[in-house]
């Protein structure tokens, strides 16, 4: 007789659970986008005059906020960025060695963490506090939110290889996103009735969630292990890991890396500054949306991500799609930059292509790497990723900030 997690019913159970760990760090991690107005609004409005979506006081155009340079407000998504390109190889390491469980844990109670500590850093607006908590708090953030996708991965590669591992992968991208959706439809509406520091304690409240939901599929991946009698199988192959293992990594592994890491550079900072590009470039859009326009992204990899998932489980072809998403990514940008196209145009295809990518390049890391140093492999590949975001973010916000110099 099997026994209950030999069964299909009881890996999807695992699944929704692992799907959640990373749902409110989603919500979380693109506030400052949606809110991008505001984190770099005015301390203060003259004549007591502050502007939101609902409108303004006056007849002057200000946005209170707390008075973040186009610089400063990049650099919150630039540090983001390094912390997980410099933790994120070790956390992968540390996950190998120390077990799954040991992972969600403590990267769970990090995202908590830092967006706890970000959202206390709002209450010093004005003050030379403010930035430093705020970094402070985005950095404790991405050491736990982005070594969390790595375990969190781990466990999907664990549960579902040689089985649904596209689809899992896609429905664990679906439910990310659908934090990053609820964020770009709710968050500014949200602001607007209660104001910012409620808002980034409202985004801290879902990172609870997701720790709750750490401890469940830890003891969901400690039974189901038992169970199937490989508990001790897995510290043994854990016991065996070493961190030169790196060294013997293939090079289809490297090139998938690389991949990975010139198509997200397109997707994260676009999205970090697409609102208030929105905006400025086109006419009559107001911030609520160019928020939901540039939430599109997210929204097509939202509805398309599972049934891409399913396809290519079916068909295969992972390369070919790896390859055809960076691809037809490129006329996303030139319809941006050079033609006055509607926006939406080009958030939705460039949600289309980024559902097919993360749905054929990420899967494809546990088919080339033994599932021992699956974590390892994992947290180098988001490292390189961050590398190249994080500069991205760096030249966006500078290049940023000069127009903006000019233009005043």
């Amino acid at each position: 007789m099997a026994v209950a997690a030999e069964r299909a019913s009881y890996r999807f159970v695992v699944l929704l659970f692992n799907c959640l760990l990373t749902f409110g760090s989603y919500f979380c991690f693109d506030i400052p986008s949606v809110l991008q107005e505001q984190f770099q609004g005015n301390l203060t409005c003259p004549n007591g005059t502050h502007c939101n979506s609902t409108g303004c006081n006056s007849t002057l155009d200000c946005v209170e906020g707390l008075g973040m340079t186009p610089a400063q407000y990049n650099l919150l998504y630039a540090i983001y960025a390094w912390t997980n390109a410099v933790v994120v190889i070790l956390a992968g390491f540390l996950i190998d060695k120390l077990g799954n469980r040991f992972g969600v844990f403590v990267f769970s109670l990090l995202t908590v963490l830092g967006s706890s500590i970000f959202a206390l850093g709002s209450h010093f607006k004005g003050s030379p506090y403010l930035l430093p908590m705020m970094l402070t708090g985005r950095l404790l953030f991405g050491s736990g939110n982005g070594s969390l996708t790595i375990v969190q991965n781990r466990i999907t590669a664990f549960w579902f290889k040689g089985k649904e591992l596209a689809l899992a992968f896609g429905l664990t991208l679906s439910f990310s996103r659908l934090g990053s959706v609820l964020n770009f439809f709710f968050t500014q509406q949200f602001e607007a009735r209660f104001g910012m520091q409620w808002t980034l304690w409202g985004g801290t409240l879902l990172c609870v969630l997701g720790f709750v939901s750490a401890l469940t599929v830890s003891v969901l991946d400690k039974v189901g292990t038992k169970q199937l009698g490989l508990d001790g199988v897995i510290q043994q192959e854990s016991k065996k890991v070493r961190i030169q293992d790196i060294q013997r990594l293939p090079l289809r592994y490297w090139l998938l890396v690389l991949t990975i890491m010139f198509f997200y550079n397109g997707v994260f900072p676009f999205v970090a500054d697409a609102s208030k590009f929105i905006q400025d470039k086109y006419s009559g859009y107001s911030q609520q949306a160019a928020a939901y326009i540039a939430g599109a992204v997210y929204d097509s990899s939202l509805v398309l991500s599972a049934a891409v998932g399913i396809l290519i489980d079916y068909i295969g072809l992972r390369g070919v799609f790896a390859v055809g998403c960076a691809a037809l990514t490129l006329p996303v940008f030139a319809l941006l930059a050079f033609t006055f196209v509607p926006p939406l145009v080009s958030t939705i295809w460039l949600g289309i292509t980024y559902s097919f990518a993360a749905a054929s390049m990420w899967p494809s890391i546990p088919l080339v790497v033994p599932q021992a140093t699956l974590g390892t492999a994992m947290g180098l590949a988001t490292s390189v990723q961050m590398i190249g975001v994080g500069l991205s973010n760096l030249i966006v916000g500078h290049i940023l900030g000069t127009k903006s110099r000019v233009g005043h």
